[in-house]
């Protein structure tokens, strides 16, 4: 979570340590690259953890535009209950180390790389074309990343929302383009 709320260069191991509840050396044992090593395991880890839970959500409704708009808007309501702290746990890193750290950069890229893939399956069930069902994946990711920072920024989630109410429209508007064809 410290990595998540305040990015790879502000987490320091000491308050690691601290939050965990855990001596100070233990990371260094469970860990013996440091703080990267830690930032590369919790970007994995956490990604996958995340990865999962949007699908689950995803897959809470049978409607997929209304999935879709009931995603997002479980994303705003989570955004603003953590009081716009907590965003996407792949995001805040992602954009800090991009271009200063290539182990982490690697990591985060592998991440979203997943989520695309597994959103191109869960697409698929309504898109034939396997191309726009990966170009809604894509969308889906770009919009949710994009309005978690235009809602952290404003500290307002109708960001979040929008972006949810475009994406079910893009994917009604795919379907229907492919059914004219």
């Amino acid at each position: 979570m410290l990595f998540r709320r305040h990015g790879y260069s502000a987490t320091g191991l000491k308050r690691v340590a601290t939050e965990a509840e855990a001596p100070f050396g233990s990371i260094y044992h469970f860990f013996p690259g440091g703080k990267q090593q830690l930032a590369e395991d919790m970007i994995r880890t956490s990604g996958a953890e995340y990865g999962r839970m949007v699908m689950a959500l995803l897959d809470s409704v049978p409607d997929p535009a209304e999935s879709l708009v009931h995603a997002f808007e479980a994303a705003a309501d989570d955004l603003g209950a953590a009081d716009y702290a907590d965003a996407c746990p792949i995001g805040t890193v992602a954009l800090e180390v991009a271009s200063s750290n290539e182990v982490l950069r690697a990591a985060t890229a592998e991440v979203f790389e997943g989520w695309v893939d597994s959103a191109t399956r869960w697409f698929g069930r309504w898109v034939v074309d396997p191309r726009a069902a990966r170009s809604l994946a894509c969308s889906m990711i770009m919009m949710l990343e994009g309005a978690f920072m235009l809602s952290r920024a404003a500290r307002d989630a109708e960001p979040l929302r929008v972006a949810g109410r475009s994406m079910a429209e893009l994917l009604r508007t795919t379907v229907a383009q492919a059914g004219e064809g």
